[in-house]
Parts: structure tokens; C-alpha cells; sequence
């Protein structure tokens, strides 16, 4: 049987993505197969499938790095036909044959039983997005973050990531300050929780070692001069979680934050998560952590239009999450 699947290619030194008719034997090898219902487009995402980021590791490859669905066979016994079954990270859509595709075959490994509280378009409405939010979140937690500690600062503030950890970390309890350039998007950060709105044109970072100590918390999904102005203005013990870099790669700072005001920087990579805490984030997202405004933040596209969702990310004008819908092939 033929499916449509979005393949991207290495075309001029670059890749670029289009979509064309695959079998099964075309995809790579995989003790599960799913049928997918529904699939998501992350930063990542539309970086591999233009060629605007390296991310691609051989080619040609499907891509995609969510997907849910219902599993169409199985020949691990931890599954069967029928169930209903998440896929986020690991190699999908990078270096194995991702979501963006009515068929996904995928190591049994790999697969989350669908959560208990969660539909298989709430899984994807989160999906890498929720799950980096929700991880994030928890590792913070870890790290001793609460909410009478102060405020936590949350920036790229309108982007898939940072949408979803402003309404979680309001629900939880904290006071949330959203960081972003978008002026025309404030009412739409208030809408989710936000207490208050720093416009990233106003910021005035400075240039001192240590600047005046502001947050207890941070969620960073931005990097570069961003990330290194927040290690100067967090409070004592303060703790901030990476998880982004679209301001870039490099960090400029210096140790005082971390020797005088004991700032913890927490690295945040969802794509490896081994399961047992992957389930667990899953768990608390179909309930402590489930934005009760995700709805809200979510705009659905057809399979077909899944192009359209690449240049909107890519110019800057996406809101929130992008979930793509595809259509049962029977």
C-alpha cells in the first residue's frame, strides 16, 4: 500500500523537503508501526526541511519529530494493534524516518503509550514543545524552584515552547514574566497566564558581572546574549533551564553568577530523555501539567499545507503550536 510522506533531500549541498509516495519497506527498520493521526512542527523541524539548519543527519530522510497515532502491527509484545501510541525525539525526523508521514515505523523503544488524560491531538497540541515545557519545569523542580520564591522568568515567550510552560507554571502556582519582541502578542501572553510583560526592545541587560537580581527562575528558549544577561540578574540560587538557542549559540559570561549568587544552569534535552523519566513527564502532562488553555494556543493545518507552517516559524510569525491532521488513508 502507498502513503504520503514529506521526505527531505540533500539538494546543492542543502536539503529540502517535498512530498512523495512511500511503501513500507521504504521506511526505516522498526519493531512498531503507527498510523498517524497527527504530528506537530517544532523550530527543528522547519530548520531540517529548508535547509535554514544542519540538523539533518542522512538524507534521504522523512521528516518529523512527533507523531501519534494507532499502531497498525507490532512484533514487540509490549504492544498490539489498536493501541493508542506517541512517538517525540529520539532520531525521528533526523537521522530515522520521522512524523511528517501517514506511516511511521519506529523501534518499540521508542514508543509512550498514549497518557491517561491525553486524546492523541492533546498529545501532539504538546508534543516536543509540551514535553521540553513540562521537563523543564520538572527539572527546575529538581533544583529546588517554587513558587514563593519568586518570579520566574519565561523568554521567546510566544514561541511553541515557552506558550506552554507560561500556562503550566501559572497553573502551578508561580508568578510568570514573559519576555518578547512581539508587542502586538501581549494581551495573547496575558491570556495564558502571564503577570507581567517584558518587551525585549525595553530590555536594558547591561554590561556588569552581576546585575540587579530579579528572578528565581528562568526558562530560556532563546541563548546568546539573552541567556547570558539572565546568569547575571537571577537572584540567590537562582536556577534557569537552556533549551533554545534562537539568538544564538554562544554564551558570554563570566563565573561570578555561579560563585557569588549560586545561579544553577540546567541543560534541557528532551530528544534523549531515557523512558522511565519520559513516561513521568508524560504522566504529569495528562495531569498536573496539563494546560487547561492548550486549545488556545494551537492552530491545525492539513497534511498538505505542512509547508506553510516551515516559513511562518522560520519568518518569526508562528504563535503558540502548529498540529498537522492527517486523513485516514481507509
Amino acid at each position: 500500500m502507498n502513503f504520503r510522506a514529506y521526505r527531505i533531500f540533500e539538494e546543492n549541498g542543502s536539503s529540502a523537503g517535498r512530498f512523495v509516495e512511500l511503501q513500507l519497506s521504504d521506511l526505516d527498520p522498526g519493531e512498531v508501526v503507527i498510523r498517524s493521526h497527527y504530528s506537530s512542527v517544532n523550530y527543528k523541524d522547519a530548520l531540517a526541511a529548508t535547509g535554514a539548519g544542519k540538523v539533518i543527519r542522512r538524507f534521504p530522510c522523512v521528516g518529523g519529530v512527533d507523531v501519534s497515532g494507532v499502531v497498525e502491527s507490532s512484533s514487540d509484545l509490549r504492544f498490539k494493534p489498536g493501541d493508542e501510541a506517541l512517538v517525540t525525539g529520539y532520531g525521528m525526523g533526523v537521522s530515522h524516518d520521522g512524523g511528517f508521514a501517514e506511516f511511521v515505523r519506529v523501534p518499540a523503544d521508542w514508543v509512550v503509550p498514549l497518557p491517561q488524560g491525553l486524546t492523541l491531538f492533546d498529545a501532539m497540541a504538546l508534543g516536543t514543545a509540551g514535553f521540553t515545557a513540562a521537563l523543564s519545569i520538572h527539572r527546575l523542580e529538581q533544583n529546588e524552584m517554587r513558587p514563593e520564591n519568586g518570579r520566574v522568568l519565561v523568554t521567546g515567550a510566544t514561541g511553541g515552547v515557552a506558550s506552554l510552560a507560561i500556562q503550566m507554571l501559572t497553573q502551578l502556582g508561580y508568578q510568570v514574566t514573559a519576555l518578547t519582541g512581539k508587542i502586538s502578542e501581549h494581551d495573547y501572553l496575558k491570556s495564558l497566564g502571564a503577570a507581567e510583560i517584558l518587551s525585549r526592545h525595553d530590555l536594558v541587560m547591561g554590561t556588569r558581572p552581576l546585575e540587579k537580581a530579579q528572578w528565581a527562575g528562568a526558562l530560556d528558549a532563546v541563548g546568546g546574549e539573552t541567556l547570558a544577561w539572565l546568569t547575571r540578574s537571577m537572584q540567590q540560587n537562582g536556577v534557569i533551564a537552556s533549551f533554545g538557542n534562537a539568538g544564538g549559540i554562544e554564551l558570554h559570561t563570566t563565573v561570578m553568577p555561579f560563585i557569588l549568587r549560586g545561579v544553577r544552569l540546567i541543560g534541557v534535552d528532551s530528544a534523549a530523555t531515557d523512558m522511565p523519566l519520559r513516561r513521568e513527564i508524560w504522566r504529569r502532562l495528562g495531569s498536573d501539567l496539563y494546560p487547561k488553555k492548550l486549545n488556545q494556543a494551537v492552530h491545525v493545518l492539513p497534511f498538505e499545507r505542512l509547508p506553510d507552517a516551515f516559513s511562518l516559524m522560520l519568518q518569526g510569525k508562528a504563535r503558540g503550536r502548529t498540529v498537522i491532521q492527517f486523513t485516514p488513508t481507509r
